[in-house]
């Protein structure tokens, strides 16, 4: 069988006659003259099928991945898989599920998302989670549309040092309506400009989100933050690392009404940017403003356990008008990734992997403050897994050819200056790795030969 069969002319002809359309440019009429392609595609040769999957092979082979040392981060980390959850994530019952309308035959994988809901609010600290977002960055996304509905207020906080890319999705979700963004500055030592925030507050804000640890892996003050923004009755988003939470105080214990983060890190490979998944926690008293779905607990009348859907409050369920979201799925074979990592690690091995990015960052970090001209950005301001450094070299040169050597050094940030980069270290990472990293950056910041 054909991996894929295009329709015939008869059948066009059919589909366009059922729709009462004459051709199929009727079909574009919507679309504005001056977005439609008026010339033909510049398309190569057509292919037969071996030719072109081994041209796709070709492309596969120039990505530069699995084979370098990867110090990179900013939202995606190179943290170590077992092989268990790969074999249970091919399982058909799970692989081929899409989402789970009728209980009685998707008994399996609403537990697995139960499981999940119950280790992501432990691990948050929060009273409940849902049954899972589409990424971090839709999740910071959805927590904005979220916190205004509970308060009815238009204007939303963000942490100028929030990922910049997480920034642009929540920019492009609030862009249609008459919602308000303000960012709050970081001072040079990259935490949150308290004083600003405190100035922007006031005057009805809805809530304000801040990024834990930052976009710079700098470890900022909750606490504070939630102080200010509940004293004038708004709520406080925390856009948490999953991996970093073993160690430090949980963003609930801080003062959270909403915990939003990636789950990439939790046994899901970092795969060119995707599929990965979002997760949130909240307070119980926005339980009905969450989007999504959450998956509850119950006995049957014979008395055995049984898991459902018990709040669903996605426009496919109810009135559109009521809906909190247009979320029309989960990531439950993403979410069962995580429910396996989190079995496997138990909380002392995740508290370990927690600790040897660490310990592992910061040996990095002393290591290449020993080459001449190496800085730090931010000071001492305390930091959990990746750090920013400036080297006496343009960083965007040290990254390529540090590529040529087999590491992915880490991401040039030329905003904060020319050297400027933002390193990161997993548990994944050798002694060996990080030594043979300082010894190729210094030959090259040199200017010799590495």
């Amino acid at each position: 069988m054909s991996r894929f069969v295009p329709n015939g002319p008869e059948q066009r002809e059919k589909m366009l006659h059922a729709i009462g359309a004459a051709k199929f440019e009727d079909l574009l009429e919507p679309v504005p003259e001056k977005f439609r392609l008026k010339e033909k595609l510049q398309l190569p040769e057509p292919l037969s099928e071996i030719e072109l999957t081994r041209e796709f092979e070709e492309f596969a082979r120039r990505n530069k991945g699995a084979e370098l040392a990867c110090f990179m981060g900013a939202g995606a980390y190179d943290h170590f898989i077992p092989a268990a959850i790969d074999h249970i994530l091919l399982r058909s019952e799970f692989y081929t599920a899409y989402t789970p309308y009728q209980a009685e035959v998707s008994q399996g994988t609403l537990q697995a998302i139960f499981e999940y809901q119950t280790m992501i609010a432990r691990l948050t600290g929060m009273d409940m989670a849902n049954a899972s977002m589409y990424d971090g960055a839709s999740a910071a996304a959805e927590a904005c549309l979220m916190a205004m509905r509970a308060t009815r207020k238009q204007r939303i906080l963000i942490a100028g040092s929030l990922n910049p890319r997480w920034l642009d999705v929540i920019r492009t979700y609030l862009s249609r309506d008459d919602f308000e963004i303000y960012e709050i500055p970081f001072l040079e030592d990259g935490s949150l400009d308290l004083a600003t925030a405190s100035k922007l507050i006031e005057g009805g804000t809805a809530a304000v989100l801040v990024q834990y640890p930052n976009y710079f892996g700098l470890i900022e003050d909750l606490q504070s933050v939630a102080d200010q923004i509940h004293e004038h009755k708004g709520l406080f988003i925390v856009a948490a690392d999953p991996v970093a939470l073993p160690l430090l105080r949980s963003p609930g214990d801080a003062g959270a009404d909403i915990v939003v983060g990636e789950g990439q890190s939790m046994g899901i490979s970092m795969s060119y940017g995707g599929p990965y998944i979002g997760f949130m926690a909240a307070r119980t008293k926005l339980a009905r403003k969450m989007p999504g779905r959450i998956i509850g607990r119950t006995t049957d009348r014979a008395g055995q356990t049984g898991y459902v859907l018990t709040l669903q409050t996605r426009e496919q369920h109810i009135r559109r008008d009521k809906a909190t979201s247009n979320i029309c799925s989960n990531q439950a074979l993403m979410a069962l990734a995580n429910v396996v990592y989190l079995s496997l690690m138990g909380s002392r091995g995740f508290r370990e992997v927690s600790s040897q990015c660490y310990h592992k960052s910061h040996y990095l970090e002393k290591k290449l403050l020993e080459i001449p001209g190496v800085s730090r950005v931010f000071g001492n301001t305390p930091f959990f897994r990746e750090f920013v450094i400036s080297f006496p070299i343009s960083s965007i040169e040290l990254r390529d050819r540090m590529i040529e050597h087999g590491f992915l050094a880490g991401l040039p940030i030329v905003e904060l200056g020319d050297g400027a980069m933002l390193v990161t270290v997993t548990e994944k990472r050798t002694r060996d790795e990080i030594d043979r990293y300082v010894s190729t950056a210094a030959g090259i910041c040199k200017g010799g030969r590495a």
